[in-house]
């Protein structure tokens, strides 16, 4: 015989609105950091917008990756058995796994992106520093 659990509705609805603040509160962080950033950027050299470009680039993510957690927490929330549970966090951990493997593909690409303008760049400065010996 399998046994069912239940989770009484007061203690479901309190979770659900506890994920919905949380999940207000955090984007009310990020959009803070967005406007953080897009000041930062407003007022820096073209060296430093590719650190302004790979720090938005960085809080979108995170921004991703905390709202997919916050939808694995109200789904989990509103999960019948333990199986379903198991079977949501077991999604969660794929859709994660690949959105991280492309999250650090991008970076690393980005980085090593900046790596070369700064070679190239410090090269030409060698270059003039060089010419007025």
């Amino acid at each position: 015989m399998t046994k069912t659990y239940e989770i009484p509705d007061e203690m479901r609805d309190f979770a659900e609105k506890s994920v919905s603040q949380a999940r207000k509160a955090f984007d009310g962080f990020i959009g803070a950091a967005h406007k953080a950033v897009e000041s930062a950027h407003d007022s820096t050299s073209a060296m430093h917008s590719s650190a302004a470009d790979m720090t938005r680039k960085t809080i979108s993510y995170a921004e991703q990756n905390v709202a997919a957690a916050f939808e694995l927490a109200q789904r989990l929330v509103r999960a019948r058995d333990p199986q379903e549970v198991m079977q949501l966090q077991a999604e969660y951990l794929r859709t994660q796994l690949a959105a991280l493997q492309t999250q650090m593909r991008d970076v690393g690409t980005a980085v090593q992106g900046q790596m070369q303008q700064a070679g190239a760049q410090a090269q030409k400065a060698a270059n003039e520093a060089m010419k007025r010996k």
